[in-house]
């Protein structure tokens, strides 16, 4: 191969990187145009269908979920941490009373007072952040 042959052969490889680049540059900025085109027609969109959306079976089932969460949560945790809590004075290995004292304790944490929480804090968030979630509470 002599020089010619070689600075063609680069030329033409750093022309078709350079094409490459730009062709990926192009589609990430439409890319980024269309989602920011939907980011702002959204809202304007999203105001009538507020209180549509309290007709649909969708709002049932969001409602039946925060129900399993706040009384599901806390009686998992409860029974959880309850049968830790009773089971720990019959072990006597060491190594399992320490996974039963972390049972006991997680199982107070994500039950007793994440759960509730977290449904009080969905709930604020749909009823009023939520364009027209005021109209139809959780």
């Amino acid at each position: 191969m002599n020089s010619l042959e070689y600075w063609t052969a680069t030329v033409e490889a750093y022309y078709r990187t350079f094409i490459a680049r730009r062709d990926s540059q192009l589609r990430l900025l439409a890319l980024s145009i269309m989602g920011v085109s939907l980011l702002a027609v959204a809202p304007a969109s999203a105001q009538s269908s507020g209180t549509a959306f309290c007709q649909t079976n969708m709002a049932g089932t969001v409602r039946n979920l925060f129900t399993v969460i706040q009384f599901g949560g806390p009686l998992i945790g409860g029974v959880l941490t309850l049968g830790a809590t009773v089971f720990m004075p019959i072990v006597r290995r060491a190594d399992l009373k320490k996974e039963l004292k972390e049972i006991r304790n997680q199982g107070f944490v994500w039950g007793v007072i994440v759960a509730p929480l977290g449904t009080s804090i969905i709930q604020f968030a749909l009823n009023n952040i939520v364009v027209g979630g005021a109209s139809y509470s959780f």
